[in-house]
């Protein structure tokens, strides 16, 4: 996670751009996170939309996810992950009623997209990067944060936006009623204009 503030350095100095706000929603939170704690005052603000918190070890971590076994595997490392990519199948129960709506409705650009992802190495490197020391200290960050979660969330539960909250210091945390993990982003809007704020 730490490499990614590093990324965002490079793009945002080559674009003459000094300071910004970042946003990350699923497994991007954890890299706006990283920018935020690394990158000190460039990042005026920072938000996240159903992200995962840094893994701790237990059992708890995974409680309310409809899905764990991938990441469950991730664990091993990266040839446990990928072994399990080879048989890996999708489970429909991960969404909500309101996330199928959204995927049928605005955020079908989103299924259509993961639908079409070629081979399974993003997914990989991804879950290996949640499960493994993230290289952030999360109390380091002083941006203002805002954290959104659906309650209902299935793939990644609300439990991990209350773990995020305890980590960072003076984080707001919106919880959203009767939103899952892809029907939470109709509030992005909202979101933005709040990070808007702190220009």
């Amino acid at each position: 996670m730490a490499s990614a503030a590093a990324d965002v350095a490079a793009v945002t100095d080559a674009l003459g751009v000094d300071r910004f706000a970042v946003l990350g929603a699923s497994g991007g939170g954890p890299h706006a996170l990283a920018c935020a704690a690394l990158l000190g005052g460039r990042v005026l603000a920072a938000a996240t939309v159903a992200s995962p918190a840094p893994f701790d070890g237990t059992d708890a971590w995974f409680a309310g996810m409809a899905a764990p076994g991938a990441l469950r595997s991730a664990i091993e490392g990266r040839d446990a992950r990928e072994r399990y990519a080879r048989t890996e199948t999708f489970d429909p129960a991960v969404f909500t009623a309101a996330d199928w709506a959204a995927l049928d409705g605005p955020w079908a650009a989103l299924g259509t997209d993961a639908a079409a992802a070629d081979g399974a190495v993003g997914l990989v490197d991804d879950d290996v990067a949640f499960v493994t020391p993230w290289g952030v200290d999360l109390t380091t960050v002083r941006a203002p944060v805002l954290l959104v979660h659906g309650a209902d969330d299935r793939m990644v539960p609300a439990t991990h936006a209350d773990r995020l909250a305890a980590a960072v210091p003076g984080a707001e945390l919106w919880r959203r009623p009767g939103h899952g993990h892809v029907s939470v982003l109709s509030g992005l809007t909202e979101v933005l204009d709040r990070l808007l704020t702190h220009r």
